[in-house]
């Protein structure tokens, strides 16, 4: 060796290579070629497919998974919480997002969440413990409302008497606190369908955003990175504001210790998105996009993929029907909303995603 030329790295040292680098992504990662056929697999995919990238290589992809209706091409597609199941796999629900492939025209590739690992998405119309709220909610307003009407007379007719009115005015107070308690769960049982009609979101997020400014949020700067060519939504206006101003309330909360507290407003236009709206039905398109973020901590790690079950809350004085209201109201307009934690430095994003307008 020349002197003064550095010595070659040890071959332990040198870095994996792209088929170690694929192969170990913890991500179910399959590649399709332009003829529809699976060229690679890495070894997560293997393990959720249970089979092995040999056997599945030169397979036609539909002798594999049953790909979304819209997803037989190249293009970009989003699918939440759909059956890719087959003969072979048995049933297996997952996210699905496909997205061609730079510069290898008609190569496209397949990422594949298992639903039950991305339960923060608060999709689900059905699950068990939300109907269970459900009844307990519609069981205390009934059996607990009226007799609070009742106490709360007994106490102003004691005030007129000559009570001790710091007595009264205690039972009156806690009366009403749990009245509001009860409207609150009233809300959360609501069944009536919402009227969701053809309408711009812009003036709602205004109104929301004032309303914010005016009161609990005065202290924090509210941003807004808005697409300004952003279709309208298929929405119901006073439900859309309640659950904006719901989700303002809990980003200004969250930042209590924060320095220097933000809140983002933000839309844009999701092309391809799409998810499953139920046996027989075809898939529901979501494209409408809308995220309330803030640069808070998040959710306590525990209760991150439960936040909206009912009676689930990440504040000492919460009651856990906020974003359960959230929940129900967005997916009554036909949407989902997701929870998560993104961007560098990280924010809290609540993700709401609509059908377009008529």
């Amino acid at each position: 060796m020349p002197p003064g030329e550095p010595a070659p790295l040890p071959e332990a040292v040198a870095g994996p290579g792209f088929a170690e680098l694929f192969a170990g992504l913890p991500i179910a990662i399959l590649v399709v070629d332009p003829a529809g056929r699976v060229a690679n697999a890495n070894g997560e995919c293997e393990a959720l497919l249970n089979l092995s990238e040999r056997a599945m290589r030169t397979m036609p992809l539909a002798n594999v998974l049953t790909p979304p209706p819209d997803g037989d091409g190249g293009r970009t597609v989003s699918a939440f919480d759909i059956d890719i199941g087959t003969e072979r796999t048995g049933r297996l629900r997952v996210d699905y997002y496909q997205t061609a492939i730079a510069d290898r025209p008609g190569w496209r590739a397949i990422a594949l969440h298992p639903s039950a690992e991305s339960r923060r998405v608060g999709q689900s119309a059905e699950r068990g413990g939300a109907r269970a709220a459900v009844g307990a909610a519609a069981m205390l307003a009934h059996e607990i409302k009226n007799p609070l009407s009742g106490i709360r007379g007994a106490a102003q007719l004691l005030a007129g008497e000559g009570a001790a009115e710091e007595w009264t005015s205690l039972i009156t107070t806690e009366v009403d606190r749990i009245a509001a308690l009860i409207d609150r769960m009233q809300d959360f049982t609501d069944e009536r369908p919402l009227r969701s009609q053809t309408a711009n979101i812009y003036p709602l997020l205004d109104h929301a955003r004032r309303v914010a400014q005016a009161g609990f949020a005065r202290d924090i700067s509210i941003e807004e990175t808005f697409d300004p060519s952003l279709p309208p939504a298929l929405i119901d206006s006073g439900a859309l504001l309640q659950i904006l101003i719901n989700l303002l309330k809990n980003a200004a909360e969250a930042l209590g210790d924060v320095k220097t507290p933000r809140i983002l407003l933000s839309t844009a236009y999701r092309h391809g998105l799409a998810v499953d709206a139920g046996p027989g039905q075809p898939r529901r398109r979501l494209p409408i996009e809308l995220c309330v973020a803030d640069n808070g901590p998040g959710a306590p790690a525990e209760i991150a993929d439960h936040l909206f079950n009912p009676f689930i809350a990440g504040k000492p004085e919460g009651q856990g029907l906020g974003l359960a209201l959230v929940d129900k109201l967005v997916r009554d307009m036909g949407g989902v909303v997701q929870y998560a934690r993104e961007g560098a430095p990280e924010m809290t994003v609540f993700r709401i995603l609509l059908a377009r307008g008529e």
